[in-house]
């Protein structure tokens, strides 16, 4: 396997291990684990297979270095490029935000000497720093997320190491505590699995390798999926479930999520080296995600005849989320829930839009996802009804999740 195929697999592995996976304890608190195992190998196959898609619509892109709203436009003309660049953008800019709030959450823990602003500042500071190296561009991304990566893997371990001997069977055998919980949770799990916005970046990386790119793609989204199973059977197993719910439901958020470890293991020591995976885990992502954004406006203003510099680009991929952090530092959950519902229009539908009309223009094709029509429009049916989640539990028919 070439290095940069690699680079790219653990690119995918970084962003999709991040805010999303941090967030399970959360959203599936009154689930139990059985059922969470279910949400889990149901939105992984779907989402691998709707990164595939995209795979399969850059066959026929007109550049490497095209975005997916060039993507979009070439099969629905202006109004795709409108829809899909308004769902991506705000996408992102959603995703970021949680993370630069999860991350100010986090690093806040390490700042008690500042009192009140300890959160303010650990924002600006997180934001500051990794920025630097998304300017900078996709090499040095990649050697980050190599690094950190590894140190990430060795911390996840770690905690797995101290937090799976305390598992206990009737911890895992929990039943929901509310009715189609499972359902509500869908959209903030199906960010779990968003690697999608790195694929224009990869691909542009592996100089428009269709081969390469569906490896880093089956690659990057089997770790995680192995992680996953592993974390929430650490979480629920090790976390009497009534009590959990009780202590994030006075702090829904990731730092909640640290001390309600510390509190029902006992151990300080475990607590904090949940904190060191969960930072490690949303500075690879944002990475990812950031990246991502950037290349997004890049094309987007190339396309009105605008050539930003580096500079201009990064003022406008950090500046908006980082003034929603600071003003709600408390909108994890509620900026993945945005996240989560832009995501599965430009992750699912619009991919199956694209082929769909690829696969009538262009019969004969190098690759085509397995699966035929029908599987196209089972995903299609699937990335409506997780859609519609938000909707339904404003209404009340379904049951809202902690935090």
């Amino acid at each position: 396997m070439k290095n940069n195929t690699f680079g790219s697999a653990l690119i995918v592995a970084g962003t999709t291990i991040g805010a999303g996976m941090l967030a399970m304890p959360l959203t599936s608190a009154e689930m139990g684990f059985t059922y969470t195992l279910i949400l889990l190998f149901l939105l992984w196959g779907l989402l691998s297979y709707s990164g595939l898609l995209f795979v399969e619509v850059y066959q026929k892109a007109p550049r490497t270095n095209a975005g997916i709203a060039t993507l979009a436009e070439q099969y629905f003309g202006m109004a795709g490029r409108v829809l899909s660049t308004i769902a991506l953008v705000v996408f992102m800019y959603a995703i970021i935000a949680a993370y630069i709030s999860g991350g100010g959450s986090l690093l806040s823990g390490l700042l008690p000497f500042l009192g009140d602003n300890a959160t303010s500042v650990a924002i600006i500071v997180f934001t500051i720093i990794l920025g630097l190296f998304v300017s900078i561009g996709t090499k040095s991304v990649d050697l980050l997320t190599r690094i950190l990566f590894i140190i990430k893997l060795v911390a996840f371990f770690f905690v797995l190491l101290m937090m799976l001997p305390k598992v206990t069977t009737a911890n895992l055998g929990a039943m929901p505590l509310k009715d189609f919980v499972i359902i509500s949770a869908s959209p903030v799990f199906f960010t779990s699995f968003g690697f999608h916005v790195v694929i224009p970046s990869l691909n542009r990386y592996l100089e428009g390798n269709i081969k390469r790119l569906r490896a880093s793609i089956l690659i990057g989204t089997g770790i995680p999926l192995i992680a996953y199973i592993l974390w929430q059977m650490a979480t629920h197993g090790t976390l009497s479930q009534t009590e959990f719910v009780h202590i994030l439901s006075d702090d829904p958020t990731l730092n909640g999520l640290v001390n309600a470890t510390k509190h029902i293991t006992g151990s300080s020591f475990i607590g904090e080296a949940v904190r060191i995976f969960s930072t490690l885990a949303l500075v690879t992502s944002f990475l990812g995600v950031a990246l991502s954004l950037l290349h997004c406006l890049d094309d987007l203003l190339k396309r009105v005849n605008i050539t930003a510099g580096q500079t201009v680009l990064s003022l406008l991929t950090f500046i908006p989320p980082l003034i929603f952090a600071l003003f709600y530092p408390e909108g994890f959950i509620m900026a993945l829930g945005y996240a989560g519902q832009m995501f599965t229009f430009y992750g699912l539908i619009l991919p199956i839009g694209m082929v769909w009309r690829m696969r009538k223009l262009y019969p004969e094709l190098p690759y085509r996802v397995f699966g035929g029509n029908i599987t196209l429009v089972f995903a299609l049916i699937s990335g409506l009804i997780i859609m519609s989640v938000p909707m339904l539990i404003q209404a009340g028919y379904l049951p809202k999740v902690v935090g």
